[in-house]
């Protein structure tokens, strides 16, 4: 009996460790991703983090700028504490020209129609805004297997995932009304439970097309979206797909 309980008790302390070091590093990687979109950003520039997942890149972005970073995202809630708004998956809740920046994490091959979120995108950039992207490259046969797997995972949650090769965004950004403006490409071991080719992606509106594209200003969006940019008061979130 004595036996059967020590047991138990070990089992239990392990599962707890795992937890922790499981929770550490999504802690650390959601660091090092907030340094990473910091470094091209001004001080104190305003973030909208679309796709927020368990918010720790938020929590962590909005440390390092002084300011305030909302989430967003279509699930019930998130790990971190962070100024927070649930949507449809289709229509930010957020007012035009409201944001210095919006962070994509690994969102896009998500969408159904990429170029929708990216026209959302635009809508709430303020004048010479930067949209910073993340995305999974399916370069060679071992990505498409990972990228195949990821898809099987999260396509009862989000529908199937569409993954584009590198010169393919470029084409669907410049077909949004946007322009990169700097791109490198990530090591596949940052995440070694998704090991898969990736790319940075930073882009703002084309000048030539910013007054075109850029859709009519809306009159009629979430009262909860303004009220929550005026106040930057904290919310609790809604479960959401985890940032990889």
């Amino acid at each position: 009996m004595h036996s059967s309980c020590a047991m138990t008790s070990l089992a239990t302390t392990i599962k707890r460790r795992i937890k922790r070091m499981r929770r550490r590093r999504k802690v650390g990687r959601a660091y090092d991703m907030a340094l990473e979109v910091a470094k091209v950003l001004p001080p104190r520039a305003s973030v909208l983090d679309v796709g927020c997942g368990n918010g720790f890149i938020a929590h962590h972005l909005q440390s390092m700028l002084g300011t305030t970073v909302v989430g967003l995202d279509v699930g019930r809630d998130t790990a971190a504490r962070i100024n927070y708004l649930p949507y449809d998956g289709r229509h930010f809740p957020i007012m035009d020209q409201s944001f210095d920046a919006v962070l994509l994490c690994y969102v896009l091959h998500h969408a159904q129609d990429p170029r929708l979120v990216l026209n959302e995108v635009s809508r709430v950039l303020r004048e010479g805004g930067l949209a910073i992207i993340y995305e999974d490259i399916p370069t060679l046969w071992w990505d498409r297997v990972v990228c195949w797997t990821h898809d099987r995972q999260w396509r009862g949650r989000t529908g199937p995932c569409t993954f584009h090769a590198e010169h393919d965004w470029r084409r669907i950004f410049n077909l949004s009304g946007f322009e990169v403006v700097k791109e490198r490409p990530l090591s596949r071991w940052r995440n070694l439970a998704h090991p898969v080719s990736r790319r940075f992606f930073v882009i703002k509106a084309a000048a030539n097309s910013s007054d075109q594209l850029r859709p009519a200003r809306s009159t009629s969006l979430s009262f909860a979206g303004s009220q929550l940019l005026e106040t930057g008061r904290s919310r609790e979130s809604i479960e959401c797909p985890t940032n990889h």
